[in-house]
């Protein structure tokens, strides 16, 4: 077997529109609204530099079926810088840019191979040999056939790698769509399955690898950690994968403990450095920040003033800094304990099936206008709302507490 080197890369989304980030500052707004296409840049580049065999670009490279114009042009710009190279392109359309979308068209070129509604297997010559890869794009939205099916068995003694936009059986994370089984893959007999759709970075089986890199760009709350693609190198039926992070920055969770401090300069100061040592290792963030430890005298100084003072003055000595870390929550870990009520009301809550969530929000999801802008209700969907129901529950109880 000869010895290829390729980028596997999903779930691009360029132009999404964020969701959940309305407080952020306008000054920072440009560069959040801008990171899906750093991102897209970040991987042009590294692929210029280093040069790859070719790139797999699996699904929902656009965040709509309306694929907006901007973004369609710096996609056309990418892959024209790619061409200068002579790297190819393979690229498949998923779930969110499906075929039977409307959109001005734009002439990609000729390095780049774009996968129709059937299945199909193009053939790459390279220097060592060939290269067989086989993909499809979404004719429509949901495409709930086991398209695997119809990809071809594998042929001894050459190179097949699978692209499949697609999530795994029965899982219920995420909307289900073209469903495989670990095994359905693993039977075809191909050398490297590039998945795309899940946007947590995931490998699903390491000989022979499937695998999801997850999306390039964090967008929301629920797209915590470093995004990016993976370098993927074969040789003799092994693979070594390489994870490239491209984010333009990062949504993350940070603890702070915050014991003994009685003074709101010290207070101050030990927070701000705090954050700039986070953002020294992690780098440009947006983060959900928790002061722990918190001591009876330390909740008397928080609560001498509101959490939006707090926050302003924390993101403001952030500013200061000049470095972008953006503080887009602050939660307060308070020492006082729950009453039976609030227990009770949170078990009732965690105890709530899909259906329940589904009829409790109902009116929401089927808003005409605001539905697009909404989190799928999903797991990940629900642990955050009982999340944020066990912080109002306890910030309510604190009020209680000190009226």
């Amino acid at each position: 077997m000869a010895r290829i080197r390729f980028l596997h890369v999903a779930d691009l989304h360029l132009d999404s529109p964020f969701k959940g980030i309305s407080s952020i500052a306008k000054n920072r707004w440009k560069d959040i609204r801008e990171s899906t296409f750093q991102a897209f840049q970040n991987i042009i580049n590294y692929a210029v530099e280093s040069k790859p065999d070719f790139v797999l670009i699996v699904g929902d490279i656009y965040d709509g079926e309306n694929r907006s114009l901007r973004a369609q042009h710096l996609f056309q710009k990418g892959m024209e810088a790619l061409d200068t190279e002579n790297i190819p392109v393979f690229i498949c359309y998923g779930n969110h840019d499906h075929l039977s979308g409307s959109w001005a068209r734009f002439q990609l070129p000729s390095n780049v191979h774009v996968f129709d509604e059937k299945v199909e297997t193009r053939t790459l010559q390279l220097t060592d040999g060939l290269v067989h890869i086989t993909g499809f794009s979404y004719k429509e939205r949901h495409i709930q056939e086991p398209m695997h099916s119809f990809y071809p068995v594998a042929k001894q003694g050459e190179i097949h790698i699978g692209m499949l936009h697609g999530s795994v059986e029965g899982n219920n994370e995420h909307d289900v769509y073209a469903p495989f089984r670990k095994n359905d893959l693993l039977e075809k007999g191909y050398h490297y399955w590039a998945l795309g759709h899940i946007h947590k970075r995931q490998i699903i089986h390491s000989e022979p690898p499937i695998v999801y890199p997850g999306n390039t760009q964090s967008r929301h709350r629920n797209e915590k950690g470093v995004k990016g693609f993976y370098d993927v190198s074969l040789l003799n039926n092994q693979a070594d994968l390489q994870f490239i992070p491209s984010s333009a920055f990062i949504y993350e969770e940070l603890s702070i403990d915050c014991s003994d401090m009685i003074h709101a300069n010290e207070l101050i100061e030990f927070i701000q450095n705090e954050l700039i040592r986070y953002s020294q290792i992690k780098g440009s963030a947006i983060i959900e920040l928790t002061l722990n430890g918190i001591t009876e005298d330390t909740i008397e100084l928080l609560q001498s003033t509101n959490n939006a003072d707090w926050l302003s003055l924390i993101q403001e000595s952030l500013e200061l800094a000049n470095i972008f870390l953006l503080v887009k929550e602050l939660h307060i870990t308070s020492p006082i304990k729950q009453s039976t009520e609030s227990a009770m009301l949170l078990s009732a809550l965690s105890n709530w099936n899909t259906s329940e969530w589904k009829l409790a929000l109902k009116e929401l999801y089927q808003h005409t206008k605001g539905s697009r802008y909404l989190q799928p209700m999903d797991h990940n969907f629900i642990e955050e709302v009982l999340k944020e129901a066990d912080l109002i529950v306890s910030k309510a109880i604190t009020r209680g507490n000190n009226n």
